[in-house]
């Protein structure tokens, strides 16, 4: 399969919400499964929620027009610093018939290379959720202090403080 092309996402667009309500229903119901809690918030979002938060898309669309995959993030208000703004990583999603074909991987390259270069990035994701975790470690995060935000669910932090240029293909993280 030929990569997918990155895009921005408009999620006033109908089909585009749709889509994008879809697969994270569908991946936030296999991390449930991976990490042993199924009170993700993102699993009982209505459409109209996920539309309603203040974040910036990005999709992996593939050659026939499927949407593989998205990325959702915020930026937090700029410190005075000059540095940029840190960015929030929301949400990584991949639909379930395109799992393991490095299309969460993809998405994420683009996003530290092109979308938010040489800025603080920070993403948690379910401790339990091993590939989650290695794609973080893989690209170069550091794995920061676990939480539970509640009983039975332990997150796991992760940041870059800069995001200047992940690893390349093959390469181990600080190699590149």
């Amino acid at each position: 399969m030929p990569s997918p092309q990155i895009r921005a996402l408009d999620l006033t667009d109908d089909v585009t919400a749709a889509a994008v309500h879809r697969i994270g229903r569908a991946a936030y119901t296999v991390e449930a499964e991976l990490i042993g809690f199924d009170g993700i918030p993102a699993l009982r979002e209505s459409l109209a929620e996920m539309r309603a938060q203040a974040l910036h898309w990005a999709g992996a669309v593939s050659e026939d027009g499927e949407l593989a995959g998205f990325l959702a993030w915020e930026e937090e208000p700029d410190d005075g610093t000059g540095i940029g703004t840190d960015i929030s990583i929301d949400r990584l999603c991949v639909a379930p018939a395109f799992f393991r074909r490095g299309v969460a991987s993809l998405l994420l390259r683009h996003a530290l290379a092109e979308l938010f270069p040489g800025r603080p990035v920070q993403v948690t994701t379910g401790a339990a959720n091993t590939p989650a975790v290695r794609l973080y470690e893989a690209l170069g995060f550091t794995r920061g202090p676990d939480f539970s935000p509640a009983p039975g669910l332990v997150m796991a932090s992760f940041s870059r403080p800069t995001a200047a240029r992940p690893p390349g293909p093959g390469t181990r993280p600080g190699t590149s």
